[in-house]
This record gives structure tokens, sequence and C-alpha cells, in this order.
């Protein structure tokens, strides 16, 4: 069985991959309100699954797990309703 120490860092490194990969994504869309390349199918799983993990975090007391995905279900609230408002804009025209 690994370490407290060792668990909580590679608990802490997960937490910062994930961060570093959704932020990106949702900072250029912000900005940009680009979504054409984003699949709203993928992106709204991966929004559930944030979300399963918090909820998850929650039940284990487990910090990095619950502070990563609220990042990341923040992240794919946001890229999602622009997704969304994007979406219905094309249509309109």
């Amino acid at each position: 069985m690994a370490s407290p120490l060792i668990i909580n860092i590679v608990g802490y490194a997960a937490a910062i991959c994930m961060i570093c990969g959704y932020l990106p994504q949702a900072i250029y869309t912000i900005r940009t309100r680009d979504t054409d390349g984003i699949a709203l199918p993928t992106f709204l799983l991966l929004g559930f699954g944030s979300i399963f993990f918090v909820i998850q975090g929650i039940m284990l007391n487990n910090w990095p797990l619950m502070i990563t995905n609220t990042i990341t279900t923040v992240s794919s609230a946001i890229v999602f309703a622009i997704k969304i408002h994007n979406d219905r804009m094309k249509k309109r025209k």
C-alpha cells in the first residue's frame, strides 16, 4: 500500500494536469467565443464526469478531487453555455 504522502502527491499532480488541460480551452472560448471545434456531447459528458468527481471528493473528503473538479465543472459549464448560445445564433441566421 502506498503511503498517504505519495497518494496526496499523485492527487495534486493529477489536479494540476486536469486544470491545465481545461483552463486553456475555457479561456480561449471565453476570449474568442469560437466553439466550432467543440463537440457538444463530449464536452457535456466531461462536465458531468467532473460533477460526479466533485461528489466523490466530498464523500471521500478528498480536497484535490473536489477542488480540481469544481474548477473543471465551472470551466465546462462556461464553455457549454457559450457553445449553446453560438449554436442557437447559427440556427437563426
